[in-house]
């Protein structure tokens, strides 16, 4: 396949949770944890279809550094409560002249995508197979509204070792040839191959309880990736790490933040030991700006709403893996890279649910040597290597 384009629909509303696909997912939007992974998944284009005009404005602010993703605005037609899906599939399709080879449906509500099940949907797309799907095996009894089993006999159970279950449609990837979509104006086929994801991502995010659940088991996924390996590069939040997360306001209404000046010198040490220091923050400011020019720090990122699609480019671009960072956060939106990074710090006066899954609670607060402790463990812990 030439070229393939993922297409992710996103509506304003939302029933049975409140503005659900920008809601806090681990820390980021929840429509953040599909498109980061098309992103780096074999799709030539990802093209983000929504009616909501703050999705585009931070689509077009957050990911400047990579030329593959879209926002377009869909007809308020297409993103009714009753409009299907592929009434938007079709709107976008015909508007750019079906001018694709494969068309990738992504579903925001399923946050355990990863690109190998995007890539394996678009592998699929050869010979006679038209379109691809993917699903959950489950091991579950079946039963009918008349109290008859579907998929078993009651009077042989099966062990669940022995027993093939059935295969489960999960909503979260669709692939599609361009001459099957005009066909048929449907996302499946004629002849459609299944790829197989975990059963956790069987759960669809319907209400609060829902979301507590998908969220645990997304902590828990990333943390079993983790790996240990030397650490090359550290990279800081701002507020709550280099300060104690508090500004100060004079009456001209100008702000200050105070740094500890021990940090500043654990890093300067850091980096002669060949470690690259980084700083990312949410915060656009020109003072911390100013503090990191003064400090020589280089690798400085102002304003990242969606901290670990960035970091993992960084770490792409850098030839690493995550295995080789170490990632210093006090609160919710680093929940995921302190999850996922080799080796996670954070401050003692952080917040408790960062504190519950950072690696190390550093027995100093943030602006008053947190930092400079994180420097030596790094700087301890590559002795090994």
């Amino acid at each position: 396949m030439s070229r393939k384009i993922g297409f992710i629909p996103l509506r304003k509303g939302s029933k049975g949770i409140s503005n659900k696909n920008k809601r806090k997912m681990v820390g980021r939007p929840l429509f953040t944890w599909v498109l980061g992974e098309a992103i780096f998944s074999n799709l030539d284009e990802v093209v983000v279809y929504t009616d909501d005009e703050g999705i585009i404005d931070f689509i077009k602010k957050e990911y400047h550094w990579t030329n593959k993703v879209r926002a377009l605005k869909r007809s308020d037609v297409s993103a009714t409560d009753t409009a299907s899906t592929e009434s938007a599939i079709i709107e976008y399709c015909e508007s750019i002249n079906y001018d694709f080879d494969a068309f990738c449906l992504l579903q925001a509500t399923s946050p355990f995508t990863k690109k190998e099940d995007i890539n394996s949907c678009l592998s699929k797309l050869d010979g006679n197979i038209d379109s691809a799907l993917t699903v959950v095996n489950t091991h579950r009894f079946l039963w009918g509204k008349n109290g008859k089993p579907l998929n078993y006999n009651p009077l042989q159970r099966p062990r669940r070792q022995d027993f093939e279950g059935l295969l489960i449609e999960n909503g979260a990837v669709y692939t599609i040839t361009k001459q099957a979509l005009k066909k048929h104006q449907n996302r499946l086929g004629d002849n459609t191959a299944v790829v197989k994801m975990p059963e956790d991502s069987l759960l669809e995010i319907d209400s609060e309880s829902d979301w507590i659940a998908v969220e645990s088991l997304l902590i828990e996924r990333q943390k079993r990736e983790k790996k240990s390996d030397k650490i090359t590069h550290v990279v800081l939040d701002v507020d709550g790490v280099f300060t104690d997360g508090t500004i100060t306001y004079t009456k001209e209404g100008e702000h200050t933040k105070s740094f500890d000046m021990r940090d500043g010198m654990g890093l300067e040490i850091l980096r002669q030991f060949n470690v690259t220091v980084m700083i990312m923050t949410s915060e656009n400011s020109q003072l911390v700006a100013r503090r990191m020019e003064k400090l020589k720090l280089n690798h400085v990122f102002l304003g990242v709403k969606d901290k670990h699609t960035l970091l993992k480019n960084i770490v792409a671009n850098a030839g690493i893996s995550l295995s080789n960072v170490a990632y210093v956060g006090d609160d919710v939106n680093d929940l995921t890279n302190i999850c996922s990074v080799g080796w996670s710090l954070a401050p003692n006066n952080a917040t408790d649910i960062v504190k519950t899954h950072a690696d190390i609670v550093l027995s100093k607060n943030s602006g008053a040597g947190a930092i400079r402790e994180a420097c030596e463990f790094v700087m301890n812990y590559n002795k090994r290597f």
